[in-house]
């Protein structure tokens, strides 16, 4: 693996382990796509960082268990600024 392919991991999986971000938000805030991020997260790190790779996983785990959740608020809010705009 290149250098700088090991290093963008490792980066990445610490942004996601400090700021407890999903694939989608890391993935903008690095100017990748979300396949990118994820391939790095769950098939490069682990040869890289086998530690950082659990504590990553957790992270994963923990917001697509919350996933639903995030989902139901943006519907939320979807609807409320629309009936404001036609009320």
């Amino acid at each position: 693996m290149k250098a700088y392919i090991e290093e963008r991991t490792v980066t990445i999986a610490k942004y996601i382990i400090e700021k407890k971000t999903t694939v989608r938000e890391t993935a903008k805030r690095f100017g990748v796509s979300k396949s990118t991020v994820h391939k790095d997260i769950t098939e490069r790190l682990e040869s890289v960082n086998p530690v950082l790779a659990e504590e990553v996983k957790y992270v994963l785990n923990k917001n697509k268990s919350e996933r639903h959740i995030r989902g139901g608020m943006a519907t939320k809010l979807k609807y409320e600024s629309t009936s404001k705009n036609t009320g």
